[in-house]
């Protein structure tokens, strides 16, 4: 296993795993805040079930972390490689002949991402962690709300304007980088031969259509908070 990750092919097998597996979480969790727009009560029902299901939080919430940091990690060891090696980018092919600025550029996006994320764990699993495994209140309820607290708190962090504006723009480098990173995974499992412009396709409209999801429903809670 260590040589497999030695080997610059593994490396990059490995990173496209990890990409996959936290594709399909963003759109699992697309799925689920979205019902925060349409029904508050369906949202709360969701999220309590999310949040108090043991194989949830046991398992594959540490796998969630897992691949988050191994991801980042990968990505940021394969750029430093290729950087050694030859002075290009991950994923890049020819120079600027034939790719984008961005593309040769993914470690910016990724630690951009990467801070996002930091943000995010402060704003929402921190305070859940304290809540169930600190102070042992698991119930999803706080005194003077009536029904479960996900989407009120939801809703709470969603005020501030100035953190409104740092999700959007976060959403927006991810869109950026998913633009590229989505197709870059495929390849490098060997799966865009005779495919490549269909996932192109798909890879386009993924990038577009998930951040903007998110950068939808940010908007809408601040705007009607």
């Amino acid at each position: 296993m260590s040589g497999f990750f030695k080997s610059s092919i593994g490396r990059k097998v490995a990173m496209a795993l990890s990409a996959f597996f936290l594709m399909f979480f963003l759109l699992q969790h697309l799925a689920i805040n979205i019902l925060s727009v349409f029904s508050p009560d369906t949202f709360n029902e969701v999220s309590h079930f999310m949040g108090t299901n043991p194989l949830v939080q046991f398992a594959l919430q540490p796998v969630l972390i897992f691949a988050v940091v191994f991801h980042f990690v990968m990505g940021f060891i394969l750029e430093l490689k290729n950087k050694k090696a030859n002075g290009v980018s991950y994923a890049k092919n020819n120079g600027a002949a034939n790719s984008t600025w961005f593309s040769r550029n993914m470690i910016w996006s990724g630690i951009t991402i990467l801070a996002f994320i930091v943000l995010h764990f402060i704003d929402f699993w921190f305070p859940e962690i304290n809540t169930k495994f600190i102070q042992g209140d698991w119930s999803g309820v706080v005194e003077g709300l009536e029904g479960y607290r996900y989407h009120e708190e939801l809703v709470h962090k969603f005020v501030n304007p100035i953190r409104v504006g740092a999700y959007v723009l976060a959403f927006i480098f991810l869109g950026l980088h998913l633009a590229h990173g989505f197709t870059s995974a495929f390849q490098s499992m060997g799966g865009t031969a005779g495919r490549k412009k269909t996932l192109q396709n798909i890879g386009k409209a993924y990038s577009i259509i998930v951040p903007l999801g998110f950068i939808f429903i940010a908007l809408y809670h601040h705007l009607n908070h």
